[in-house]
């Protein structure tokens, strides 16, 4: 991309939500499974890819799904702060995101996420089994996917920092946006 054409940092941030709403819309999309980053309870760190549901540019929120039986779910209950990761190849685009996640089960959000859930994903929660759970050999699926809701938990996080970077041959460029707990929003090119 020549420097003349370089995006400016509203481009950027336009940018990166443009490929976080496509992520949750378009199923080919990169951006549509991100890496989610959470702390152990050990305090390891802790990587597994999610598939991002729901975003909100004006709120700066997006949402992923979860069981509540997962050690996802216990370690973003022990610490809300939570780290995602997505890379375009075909953009050269990459996205970190970091902020606090609240988990939703037993409230409006989470029943409007669960009954516009698609049948196969509510499949997923209807294991007789948590995630993780040691097995002889793998088990049949479920059959019944309203049997699921009582796992499903929806993870909302409110995006606190959003690191852009776009790898150019022409040149890298990388932004960093973040907001404080009013909002209120700072931008800046940092090093690539």
């Amino acid at each position: 991309m020549p420097a003349e054409s370089a995006p400016g940092l509203t481009q950027a941030l336009d940018l990166a939500f443009q490929a976080l709403a496509g992520g949750v819309t378009d199923r080919r999309s990169p951006f549509h499974t991100p890496a989610l980053a959470t702390v152990a309870r050990d305090g390891a760190p802790s990587l597994r890819t999610v598939i991002l549901r729901a975003f909100d540019p004006a709120t700066r929120r997006l949402r992923i799904h979860t069981d509540s039986r997962s050690p996802k779910t216990a370690e973003l209950r022990a610490e809300p702060r939570a780290a995602l990761l997505a890379y375009d190849p075909a953009t050269h685009t990459q996205l970190r995101l970091a902020g606090r996640v609240t988990l939703h089960d037993c409230d409006a959000i989470a029943e409007d996420a669960w009954v516009t859930s698609r049948e196969s994903s509510r499949m997923t929660y209807a294991a007789a089994l948590a995630p993780g759970a040691p097995l002889p050999a793998p088990l049949a699926g479920p059959d019944d996917p309203q049997a699921g809701r009582i796992h499903f938990v929806a993870v909302v996080m409110t995006i606190d920092c959003l690191d852009w970077l776009l790898l150019d041959p022409a040149g890298h460029r990388r932004a960093r946006f973040t907001w404080d707990e009013t909002g209120a929003m700072r931008a800046s090119w940092i090093a690539p």
